[in-house]
C-alpha cells in the first residue's frame, strides 16, 4: 500500500538517472523530477518540501543552497567529485556514493586493457578481421609483455585491491602509493607518486578526482617508469596531464597506455587517439547492465535508510553528518 503524498518524503531526482531509481522509489517517496541545469527554477513550494536528491554523480552547489529542507544526497556511482561536498557537510547535507558494486567490474576493464596495451590484442584482431592475415602474413610479434612486470597501484582503495589480487594471480609483483600505508596487505608501499613510478615499470591509477589528484600523473612520473613503461588509468582522466602522456607516448618514453576516462569526456585529443600504442575504452569499466542497476538499488537503499532510520548506508567520508544536526523547520 502507498503511502499518502502528504506523507511521503520529496525526493528530487536529477535527469537522466537510470530508470531503476524512480522506480525503486515509486510508492515510498514524492518524486520530483527536473534537469540540473533547471532545477532550482522549479516553485519555491516544491523547493522548500524536497528533503533528499538522487543524482549521476553531480549536483550544482547553486541548487544545493536554494533546498532549505535538504538532507541526503544520494550520488549514483562511486565517484562524487562533481558535488561539493564540504559546502554539503556545512549545510549538514549527507552526501553518499555506491561503492563495492562496480568494483569487480572495474578491476576486470583495468586488467583488460593492462593485457592489449601490453599485447596489442585489439589491434591483432582488426588486423584479421580486415583479412591482412591472409594478405600480410602473420601479425609481428609484440613488443612487450606481462612476464617479469612490476606494477604500482596509485589508489589501493576497494577497487585498487580487486585490480591487485587479479595481477598477483598473473605471478606479478605489486606496489602502491596511497595517502598513508594500507593495513594488513603485504604489497610494497612507496611513499610518493613518483617514488612509485620509479620503482616499478607499470602505473595503474584508481584514484578519484578532485585537486588533490588534478594532473598528477605528469611527464616525470610517466618517465620514472622507464623506455618499457605502461600506463593504465580507470580513475578519472582529469588526473593525467595529457599532453605530456601524448607527447611520452610519441616519443618512446614509455611504451604503451590503456586509457577508460579522458580529461574532456567525451571528447578525447585527437592526437592521442591517432597513437598506436594506447588502448582506449569510452569509459565502459563499470557499463554493465548488472552493475548499473546494483548502483540503482544501493541509490535507493541509502534514501530509504535515512528517511527509515536516520542513517545512511554508504556515506562519503567528508560529508557524512548525523540527522540530529539536520533542521527541518
Amino acid at each position: 500500500m502507498e503511502t499518502p503524498l502528504s506523507a511521503q518524503p520529496a525526493v528530487l531526482v536529477l535527469t537522466p538517472l537510470h530508470p531503476d531509481v524512480k522506480n525503486g522509489l515509486s510508492g515510498r517517496f514524492e518524486i520530483v523530477e527536473a534537469a540540473p541545469n533547471m532545477a532550482g527554477t522549479l516553485p519555491p513550494a516544491v523547493l522548500s518540501r524536497i528533503r533528499g536528491v538522487a543524482c549521476a554523480g553531480s549536483i550544482p552547489r547553486s541548487l544545493i543552497d536554494v533546498l532549505p529542507r535538504l538532507e541526503i544526497i544520494a550520488s549514483f556511482g562511486v565517484g562524487y567529485d562533481g558535488i561539493d561536498v564540504g559546502h554539503a557537510a556545512e549545510r549538514g547535507v549527507v552526501v553518499t556514493n555506491t561503492p563495492d558494486v562496480l568494483n569487480e567490474e572495474v578491476a576486470d576493464t583495468a586488467v583488460w586493457l593492462l593485457i592489449d596495451a601490453a599485447r596489442g590484442f585489439s589491434k591483432a584482431q582488426g588486423w584479421l578481421r580486415q583479412g591482412r592475415w591472409t594478405s600480410d602474413g602473420p601479425y609481428p610479434l609484440s613488443p612487450c609483455s606481462l612476464r617479469g612486470r612490476s606494477v604500482g597501484i596509485w589508489g589501493l582503495g576497494r577497487i585498487g585491491l580487486a585490480i591487485a589480487r587479479r595481477l598477483e594471480a598473473f605471478g606479478l609483483t605489486i606496489s602502491y602509493h596511497n595517502r598513508r600505508p594500507v593495513a594488513g596487505v603485504a604489497y610494497r608501499y612507496q611513499p610518493s607518486l613518483q617514488a612509485l613510478a620509479a620503482a616499478v615499470d607499470t602505473l595503474i591509477a584508481a584514484v578519484p578526482g578532485g585537486s588533490a589528484t588534478d594532473g598528477a600523473i605528469d611527464g616525470g612520473v610517466l618517465a620514472a617508469l622507464g623506455r618499457a613503461g605502461i600506463f593504465i588509468n580507470v580513475g578519472r582522466g582529469s588526473t593525467v596531464d595529457e599532453q605530456a602522456l601524448v607527447r611520452c607516448l610519441s616519443d618512446g618514453t614509455i611504451a604503451a597506455a590503456g586509457l577508460d576516462v579522458f580529461a574532456s569526456e567525451p571528447n578525447v585529443r585527437a592526437d592521442l587517439l591517432a597513437l598506436g600504442n594506447v588502448a582506449v575504452l569510452p569509459h565502459v569499466a563499470a557499463a554493465t547492465v548488472k552493475a548499473r542497476a546494483a548502483v540503482a538499488r544501493l541509490v535507493v537503499a541509502n534514501l530509504d535508510e535515512w528517511f527509515l532510520h536516520a542513517r545512511a548506508l554508504t556515506p562519503v567520508p567528508e560529508a557524512d553528518v548525523s540527522k540530529s544536526a539536520i533542521s527541518t523547520a
